[in-house]
């Protein structure tokens, strides 16, 4: 267990009342090469006894906690930035996984080195634990260039449940941190791509959980958002459309291309960036109104 080919990351927030079923699914993959990190971003429910328990009964699981909420991304980057092995799985506290998918994951990735990221099909479940449906859209994106790639996420997206595939960690080595955004996670799938190829499997074996304490929660309010996204001490969103279009320019700027590709890419974005006129000067004017 001191140099298993997969860590996999688990950051939780008052994720006591799923966090079970999700550490059990992940213990119970039929690949158990892995080690388990459980990121606690000073949660203040019951969430450090159901973790100190599972370190405790499983020698894969290692737990650490942060005394200071350091917002869901800042969690996922301590997480990501603690990572040795060769591949990487973030799984969030809500969810779980059928036994065979870390498995079936890596079979794609050992077998291309091309593929970056390999990721099941989603089904849908409510807060009670209901399935609620197949979430049957497809991100497969195997094109070789790699500004083709980035263009197809950003153009494509739907819901990003891509990110709790199995990752290369070469790829997220290169890539830079997830950013403090509502979609920090598309910012992220985007860079990503830049690295390496998406790979979707045809399996069912991702149950992602909706519910309204959830960080997607589709009704959720700016304040659900500044509670369960952002860091302590946030009072509210702030320059959200200045702070996407910089986070892609730069990611698109340090891109491994050449330099007409990088160019094109360049000029992609900053037409998106035109045609997003209104909120970037919406953002200004509320920042002037305080």
């Amino acid at each position: 267990m001191s140099h298993p080919i997969l860590t996999i990351c688990v950051p939780v927030y008052n994720g006591e009342r799923y966090l079970r079923q999700c550490v059990d699914s992940l213990l119970s993959q039929t690949f158990g090469d892995f080690a388990l990190l459980i990121s606690d971003n000073a949660s203040t429910d019951g969430t450090r006894t159901i973790c100190e328990s599972y370190a405790a009964a499983d020698r894969r699981v290692r737990y650490h906690r942060h005394e200071v909420n350091v917002g869901m991304y800042g969690n996922f980057n301590f997480l990501l930035g603690s990572v040795r092995s060769k591949y990487v799985k973030i799984a969030n506290a809500d969810d779980y996984w059928s036994p065979t998918m870390v498995h079936d994951a890596l079979r794609e990735l050992e077998n291309d080195a091309s593929i970056g990221l390999c990721y099941p099909m989603m089904v849908m479940v409510d807060g009670d634990g209901t399935v609620t449906g197949n979430y049957e859209y497809r991100l497969h994106i195997m094109d070789d260039d790699a500004a083709t790639r980035f263009r197809r996420v950003l153009t494509e997206i739907r819901l990003v449940n891509q990110l709790t595939g199995v990752i290369r960690m070469d790829a997220v080595r290169r890539a830079l941190p997830l950013v403090h955004h509502t979609v920090g996670d598309r910012i992220y799938l985007a860079d990503l791509s830049l690295y390496g190829k998406i790979f979707h499997l045809d399996e069912y074996q991702y149950f992602r959980r909706f519910h309204e304490r959830s960080s997607s929660y589709s009704r959720g309010s700016e304040a659900h958002q500044v509670t369960y996204v952002l860091a302590a001490g946030a009072k509210k969103l702030r320059y959200e459309a200045w702070k996407y279009h910089s986070a892609l320019l730069r990611r698109a700027s340090r891109a491994p291309l050449g330099t007409v590709r990088k160019a094109k890419l360049l000029t992609w974005l900053l037409r998106g960036a035109v045609w997003d006129r209104q909120r970037l000067s919406a953002d200004l004017f509320a920042a002037a109104r305080g």
